[in-house]
């Protein structure tokens, strides 16, 4: 949701950056992306490509002989920067503002804003949630904090288990369909990047912008729930060494009861994140290409942990199922220019996930897992007569300690806390390198690369996914884009060892692969965006979990398998409209977002099957948006969002008494005010506010209409 503070900032008005203060952005390697509206949703991806026009500016809007008020300046950095109004691919991308302004109390919820992401709940506020893109599982996406790979190699399911709270959030990038040679081998249909605020936040309404700052928050409603904690952000050195840190603490006593009528969704977790950050400029005065080499350094330490009752979140033998997870996470990296048209980004980085689950909580032996991940990548991009070419390596180490999970150790480990051991692992290197290079030359870009890709666990020999993008301007507010692109996924750990609780793995799955062939028109002016797109996918060796209902209910278990081929075919439909623009001369309605997606899959399905992931998907969403500015004046300001979502999933389950069910179709509305003044802010949301009764699994009760109020303060 927009702030009209924006309305009230000093106007500035410049079209080149050369011999400018500005020309600082080119020295980092960054893109400035100026735009007059702040969009929310836009159809681009940064990432693809670049231009070689590193001394303008160029953005999504309308192209004009004028030069516009600006209201925005972003800065932006991606392995290859391109400015989001000269890429070809797919990407929403959901801005602090927004995120502040939606009636959601995680990065999950936020996520269901997206029509191209299916978001599956097994329990509330982020507890756990699978996160899916385009019919896909939820291993089928990476997931990215500041840029850095955080997916647990254990399983999917813990993905956003992220040290970070929604107010320290700058911007989420969901970028659809593969995108190997963008962020890895893990992004088989696609990749969530979750970008941190590198200085304070803008004040609400009024404020002045300040270099140290903290602010804290509380939060109340419904089944106990409760949300504090606070941010603070110092700059040591201004616009040098930057440091700043965050906390919360969140509880809820849950929604249901089991069987006994004890709590079995109750949850109870914690986030802390430090986050530094220092540049280098040899002459702050100077803004020529004799202050090179110049750039940055950031480091962050990152700890999540929560533990809450999974209900019958993986079958229904137990109502009682019990989860903890612990996530520590540190990295260092930069961005450096060493020559006037050369730029190194180099990252290190270390992430520990634990994982423990009981069928019963208190009374089942528990599982108990610890991975650990280290890696070092190097991008190195730059520019020459043709265009921008860059490339890279990544090695990434993945070693995982169990009690059940991988194959036995010829020497046990202690497990804290207990007086167990773990007595299996498996430990597995990647090493992939990447090579692309991109041209822009007039209304035409052009993006090609591939990622070669090899893994010492079962001995693979190196594996190319190669990959194109191409977009061409045919009339002023209208673009054509076409793609193909590649990509792998390495199976899990759960998937080729988990053999308990009716489950039955298969540790000699073959890695996924797929083949993407995507077209679509985009449509930009000062009235908004709108995208339409459609795609197919071409998926080999689809890694799923299937039961089959032929054999005798004492035999059926849960099986891992590689489906031969799946194939999805899809449509979405994407806008956002400045209503200001639509509607002149009044100062109610601000945006309207709405969105469409359409899939169909087609597999080869053998006998009574039933499938938990992959033969499960959206076959129709609707996503709308509507942000009102209901008052407004120098100081203050009340706004409401109103957000409505249907979905119609493909795929059956089965219930208590042994019946095969299809899911249902539903529908939900959120609301949220928010009054905003110079030094705080108050909010009431209302999540499903008329109470739909419905499941994004088979037999995992979602909640009723969830009511929370909350207050934050600015310091």
């Amino acid at each position: 949701m927009q702030s009209n503070y924006f309305e009230k900032r000093e106007v500035l008005k410049f079209k080149h950056f050369s011999r400018k203060g500005y020309a600082l952005f080119a020295c980092l390697g960054k893109v400035v992306l100026v735009g007059v509206l702040s969009v929310a949703t836009l159809q681009n991806a940064k990432a693809s490509g670049v231009s070689i026009e590193v001394n303008r500016a160029d953005n999504d809007t309308l192209q004009t002989d004028k030069e516009f008020d600006l209201s925005e300046v972003e800065v932006s950095g991606t392995r290859a920067p391109l400015s989001a109004g000269q890429a070809a691919r797919m990407v929403t991308v959901l801005h602090a503002q927004d995120i502040q302004g939606a009636a959601v109390q995680s990065v999950n919820d936020l996520l269901k804003l997206c029509v191209g992401v299916d978001v599956r709940q097994r329990a509330p506020m982020g507890a756990q949630t699978d996160i899916t893109i385009r019919g896909g599982t939820s291993e089928h996406i990476a997931i990215l904090l500041d840029g850095i790979c955080i997916s647990d190699p254990q399983t999917g399911h813990n993905a956003l288990d992220l040290p970070i709270q929604l107010s320290e959030i700058e911007r989420v990038e969901v970028l659809e369909g593969p995108a190997a040679r963008v962020y890895g081998a893990q992004s088989l249909l696609g990749a969530v990047n979750i970008v941190t605020r590198p200085t304070p936040a803008l004040p609400p309404v009024g404020g002045s912008q300040r270099y140290d700052s903290a602010d804290v928050f509380l939060e109340g409603g419904s089944y106990g729930y409760l949300n504090a904690g606070g941010a603070a952000s110092l700059d040591v050195i201004p616009e040098k060494w930057s440091n700043s840190v965050s906390g919360s603490y969140t509880r809820s006593d849950g929604f249901n009861r089991s069987k006994a009528d004890n709590l079995n969704n109750d949850y109870e977790g914690g986030k802390l994140y430090y986050r530094g950050r220092y540049s280098f400029v040899k002459d702050s005065q100077s803004h020529s290409t004799k202050s090179l080499p110049c750039g940055e350094v950031w480091w962050g330490l990152g700890l999540a942990q929560k533990r809450w009752g999974s209900s019958t979140s993986y079958g229904l033998g137990s109502d009682e199922q019990y989860e903890r997870t612990n996530k520590m996470y540190a990295t260092i990296a930069g961005d450096f220019s060493i020559a006037k048209n050369i730029h190194l980004k180099p990252a290190v980085y270390w992430q520990q996930n634990r994982d423990y689950y009981q069928w019963t909580r208190g009374v089942s032996k528990a599982n108990i897992n610890k991975t650990d991940v280290y890696g070092a990548n190097l991008n190195v991009w730059f520019d020459w007569a043709l265009g921008r070419t860059t490339a890279g390596y990544e090695i990434k180490n993945e070693d995982l300690l169990s009690g059940n999970l991988g194959e036995p150790l010829s020497s046990t480990h202690e497990i804290a806390g207990t007086d167990r051991f773990y007595d299996h692992g498996l430990n597995r290197t990647n090493h992939s390198w990447h090579l692309e290079h991109n041209v822009v030359y007039k209304n035409f870009t052009a993006s090609a690369g591939l990622m070669a890709l090899r893994n010492t666990w079962n001995e693979m020999p190196y594996h190319v996914y190669p990959g194109i993008d191409l977009a061409y301007q045919v009339a002023r507010n209208w673009k054509l884009y076409a793609s193909y692109n590649t990509s792998m996924r390495m199976p899990t750990y759960t998937e080729l060892y988990y053999k308990v609780d009716g489950h039955l793995a298969d540790k000699n799955l073959l890695p996924e692969e797929m083949a993407a062939f995507e077209v679509g028109t985009k449509y930009a002016s000062r009235l908004g965006t709108a995208s339409v797109s459609l795609f197919k996918h071409h998926g080999t060796n689809m890694i799923d979990w299937i039961l089959d209902m032929s054999k005798p209910e004492a035999e059926r278990v849960w099986t891992s398998v590689n489906h031969t081929e799946v194939n999805s075919y899809g449509a979405e439909f994407n806008s956002r409209w400045n209503l200001q623009q639509v509607v002149k001369n009044q100062r109610v309605l601000r945006t309207l977002t709405l969105g469409y997606s359409y899939i169909w899959q087609e597999q080869e399905k053998k006998g009574n099957l039933l499938s938990r992931y992959t033969l499960e998907y959206l076959r129709h969403k609707l996503v709308a948006s509507l942000d009102l500015n209901l008052y407004q004046d120098k100081k203050n300001a009340l706004d409401m969002n109103i957000a409505y979502r249907f979905q119609d999933r493909i795929g059956s389950y089965t219930d208590g008494e042994g019946e095969k069910k299809d899911y249902s179709p539903y529908s939900l509305v959120d609301v949220r005010l928010d009054w905003r003044t110079s030094y705080y802010s108050i909010f009431l949301s209302v999540n499903n506010i008329f109470a739909k009764q419905y499941v994004d699994y088979g037999n995992v009760k979602q909640p009723g209409a969830w009511f929370v109020a909350g207050v934050k303060f600015r310091l």
